[in-house]
């Protein structure tokens, strides 16, 4: 399997997918072999999912979901996103790599942000 195969994005709103690296992000945060879905999702399906597994009853500007220890999926909504879409693919990703809020995540959070441009 290439690594184009271990990406996938998919985009059920409207808007424009912005030009971010996000194979690229992923591969850098996750590595090549993560298997990982990004998914553009609209308001009502963003608060669908965040109650259903989060029991907030409210559209959220990302959610990201380990499938197992390499796969996972994120959904972002765009019109909640403000244009923060490359940010919150690698706070996704690093949440998914198992880290939590805090000082850490944040500097790497940074650190991604320089490098990637986002």
């Amino acid at each position: 399997m290439n690594n184009e195969e271990k990406f996938s994005l998919i985009n059920t709103t409207r808007n424009v997918v912005p030009p971010v690296s996000f194979a690229k992000i992923k591969n850098e945060v996750l590595g090549k072999g993560y298997s990982l879905s990004l998914v553009f999702i609209g308001e009502k399906k963003s608060g669908e999912l965040n109650l259903k597994y989060r029991g907030k009853d409210k559209p959220t500007n990302v959610l990201s979901f380990s499938l197992d220890k390499n796969a996972g999926e994120i959904f972002i909504t765009p019109s909640l996103a403000q244009k923060e879409e490359g940010f919150l693919f690698i706070h996704g990703c690093l949440h998914l790599k198992g880290m939590e809020h805090g000082s850490t995540m944040e500097r790497l959070e940074t650190k991604l942000r320089k490098q990637f441009g986002v």
